[in-house]
């Protein structure tokens, strides 16, 4: 059985995936947010990306709600993709072997958080203005 995903792997999976989504793919995303969100436990492989599963998922309901459109649809395919393989409990390595069943799911995180970086890091600056503004008005 394999233990772990190569970058290489984990790069051409988000390349192959983002030319492929559909709106009903980001529709996914966003009914199953919750259930992403448990699957990113601070004692799992993918506690590490808690912070970072929240703005992608904050950043395809912003897309989806046409709050922001600032950023190319293949970093939103990127985005789903990883995200729709961190719901597929069976993907290369099943997510029901104890600690190995995600570290798959971290290595296709862990390349979508690097291939969508500047994207993210963008948005994150737009989501904190709007926050900014909506604090002044108070």
């Amino acid at each position: 059985m394999r233990k772990s995903i190569s970058d290489d792997e984990a790069r051409r999976l988000l390349e192959d995936g983002a030319k492929t989504v559909t709106e009903e793919d980001i529709q996914k995303v966003i009914r199953r947010a919750d259930d992403i969100q448990k699957k990113f436990t601070s004692h799992s492989p993918l506690g590490r990306f808690i912070a970072d599963m929240k703005i992608m998922i904050s950043l395809i309901k912003d897309f989806w709600n046409k709050n922001y459109r600032e950023v190319p649809w293949w970093t939103i395919g990127a985005v789903v993709t990883a995200l729709l393989y961190v719901l597929n409990p069976v993907d290369i390595i099943p997510d029901f072997i104890p600690f190995f069943g995600l570290l798959d799911d971290a290595a296709v995180v862990s390349a979508c958080l690097f291939l969508v970086e500047k994207d993210l890091n963008r948005y994150k600056s737009w989501k904190d203005g709007i926050a900014a503004e909506d604090e002044s008005t108070q």
